[in-house]
């Protein structure tokens, strides 16, 4: 029988499915009319959803408040960009990102997860400033300006070969790549330990009670988000072809954190709409006035106020009741005390 958490998760697949297939038309209608500017736009909202996806999983899920969470997309696009200036070999890089983006998660945690609340927002703050810092004065890593001279890639996919700087093909790859990331955070979240992730939020002092250990879901999550950070940072560098320090910075994890918002904690599609709305909308109005911050704030502002649950929250409901069998979903609840959702 279907509970309340499973009931959301699918009608986080559908806003997903929806958003995909949105990007497959507009993927084909760009590339049919060449434009390659919206295309490499596109791409770099994709590989920032991934970071607001990371973002998601802490906040919307595990109730962590992170204002670092950039630490971890940085160390990607680093990681990947060190990488590929010796070997260019896109799936090395990837999976060297994801390793140190791991090792990277794990020393986080051990640190971070020593404190909760207000105090948890603070150290991972603290934690991205001062590896920011360390980048920004580091010769080596190109120090303010950063890392340049990427070259571009020829990605072997089994039969073909992709080169990076063909943009609907990167397009198309990226989105497979976040697709990927997307589900890995779905299916973990629905499996009996994910939903122990999810009854912290809702109350961490119960759950001991139950027999389930707080601090271990905690770390997991946490070391997720940084994996899913890394990875879609590493792909940074393929589409730019440098890194700077900026993408450290905390207006970076800000910028992170309005997106989950704005689409949606505790949605994960959220995050993804955000991405590309605000994205694309810092890009747009970006071109027309140079205050366009302010304007992004306001939406900030606008969606706290008026949608409180996010753009994929408002609709949310009425897909899960499409989606919810007729007879017992309500009583569901009651197997567990941990499978509420948002």
């Amino acid at each position: 029988m279907l509970d309340r958490l499973d009931i959301s998760m699918r009608a986080n697949h559908v806003f997903s499915g929806i958003l995909a297939l949105a990007a497959l038309i507009f993927g084909v209608l760009a590339a049919a009319s060449g434009d390659v500017f919206y295309l490499r736009l596109a791409t770099e909202a994709l590989i920032l959803a991934g970071l607001a996806l990371s973002v998601d999983i802490l906040l919307g899920f595990g109730g962590l408040l992170s204002l670092g969470q950039a630490l971890y997309f940085g160390v990607g696009a680093y990681t990947a960009a060190l990488v590929l200036r010796d070997v260019p070999s896109f799936w090395l890089a990837l999976g060297v990102a994801a390793g140190v983006s791991l090792i990277a998660g794990i020393v986080g945690g051990l640190i971070a997860n020593r404190v909760r609340g207000v105090y948890f927002a603070l150290i991972t703050f603290g934690m991205a400033q001062v590896v920011a810092k360390v980048v920004y004065n580091t010769r080596e890593l190109g120090a303010s300006d950063g890392l340049i001279g990427i070259p571009i890639l020829e990605i072997p996919l089994g039969f073909v070969t992709l080169s990076a700087d063909n943009a609907l093909g990167f397009f198309l790859l990226t989105l497979s790549i976040i697709a990927i990331l997307y589900f890995v955070a779905a299916y973990m979240l629905t499996t009996p330990f994910g939903r122990v992730i999810i009854a912290l939020k809702a109350n961490e002092k119960r759950v001991p009670f139950l027999g389930y250990s707080t601090w271990w879901p905690r770390m997991v999550a946490y070391v997720l988000a940084a994996i899913i950070a890394g990875v879609s940072g590493a792909l940074y560098p393929m589409l730019r072809g440098f890194v700077s320090p900026e993408l450290m910075f905390f207006s970076m994890s800000g910028n992170a954190l309005i997106m989950v918002i704005v689409g949606g904690a505790g949605t994960l599609a959220g995050a993804l709409y955000g991405a590309v709305l605000l994205t694309m909308l810092k890009s747009v109005m970006g071109s027309m006035t140079e205050h366009h911050l302010i304007a992004i704030g306001l939406i900030f502002i606008g969606a706290i106020l008026f949608l409180p649950k996010g753009i994929v929250g408002l609709f949310k409901p009425l897909v899960e009741r499409m989606l919810a069998p007729r007879t017992g979903s309500d009583s569901a609840e009651d197997e567990a005390p941990f499978r509420s959702m948002l």
